[in-house]
């Protein structure tokens, strides 16, 4: 469990830098450049792959809080089917992200709030109770925060519909497909 959240303190904790202190996140990535993205990438990504790796060891023994109804994993399923079209729809902007600012904050908190809804194990619930209580705040802080431009595509009508078909696509491969196959996990029972 240690690495686990040791992951998510790097993880969210580089994410969180703009939330808890966005004016010396900018004079840093000022007076640094290039350098602040190749530290953020690399602190980023080695959270990400110590989560990875913290995450399998914390599922080898693991500690049950509380044991789902299996039909929550219908529930799961239903929240699921829109994060992967929001978590698009941040770069495709469209009325999509006209409407809900961030659409990935949206997507990362359904994901979050989806699983921690069907699973019960410890590790599940810091993992996703983690990235929920993150994405809950940086949601939270984008109402007063000055925002960075993020690469995306022009902005058009028909990304709501690129988003939202790739999204869906992506969502049925995911569940059907590369959900068990990366995570070990039968989303549904077959």
């Amino acid at each position: 469990m240690v690495y686990l959240v040791l992951g998510l303190v790097l993880f969210l904790g580089m994410h969180s830098i703009s939330i808890v202190a966005p004016a010396w996140r900018d004079r840093t990535a000022a007076r640094l450049g290039n350098a602040w993205k190749g530290l953020y990438s690399l602190v980023t990504i080695a959270g990400f792959v110590v989560i990875i790796w913290g995450y399998g060891i914390a599922r080898q023994n693991p500690v049950m809080l509380y044991t789902p109804p299996a039909w929550t994993q219908y529930v799961t399923a239903v929240l699921m089917l829109p994060v992967f079209p929001l978590f698009l729809a941040a770069y495709f902007p469209g009325r999509i992200k006209a409407a809900l600012q961030h659409p990935m904050l949206a997507s990362v908190m359904l994901w979050a709030l989806a699983h921690l809804i069907a699973t019960g194990m410890l590790a599940n619930v810091v993992l996703f109770g983690g990235f929920l209580a993150w994405a809950a705040a940086d949601r939270i802080s984008y109402t007063w925060r000055t925002q960075r431009p993020v690469p995306t595509a022009p902005s058009m009508r028909l990304n709501d519909g690129i988003a939202i078909v790739a999204g869906v696509g992506f969502y049925f491969v995911f569940e059907h497909w590369l959900h068990v196959r990366w995570i070990g996990v039968q989303p549904l029972p077959m």
